[in-house]
């Protein structure tokens, strides 16, 4: 046992599991999706930007329906109209606000555009935070696994 041993952790998972042999290729890989260009698995920075610009977006239209209420009860109104945002723009159009801009969207596993059902339960599940930031080594979250689908590049 040496520092290198005791120290992976700084690396990560990842780096470590590299380091001793293992291949666990690029995001996607393992749902048969290109590693690079439309239909990649879209990079964790797109993502963010995204919600910042889906966020900021319902912070505008809620300081527009009632700019004279409290920050704490504008909170629930800005997450209220998050929500609905979300549902309503990737049923219609299988991606956000935000994520349409930033050049991603959501596509079933199999390729085809997801049914309502599963957007509900998709936003439903983002709604709890907490499955959204645990996801795996091709960058599903929980809500996106409970849903079926994968968010990948347009464009």
């Amino acid at each position: 046992m040496d520092r290198k041993d005791v120290s992976s952790w700084l690396s990560g998972p990842k780096s470590a599991l590299e380091q001793q042999g293992f291949d666990l290729g690029y995001p996607g890989q393992r749902l048969g999706l290109p590693e690079v260009g439309v239909g990649s698995v879209a990079p964790m920075g797109r993502r963010i930007i995204a919600l910042f610009i889906d966020w900021f977006a319902c912070m505008a239209i809620a300081g527009l329906i009632n700019p004279g209420i409290a920050y704490s009860t504008k909170s629930l109104l800005i997450l209220i109209i998050f929500l609905v945002e979300v549902f309503v723009f990737t049923s219609l159009m299988g991606a956000s606000f935000g994520q349409r801009i930033m050049g991603i969207g959501l596509i079933k596993l199999n390729g085809q555009r997801v049914g309502v059902g599963f957007v509900l339960l998709r936003t439903w599940l983002l709604s709890w935070v907490i499955p959204a930031i645990v996801y795996d080594r091709d960058g599903r979250g929980l809500h996106d696994k409970a849903a079926e689908c994968v968010v990948v590049r347009m464009r």
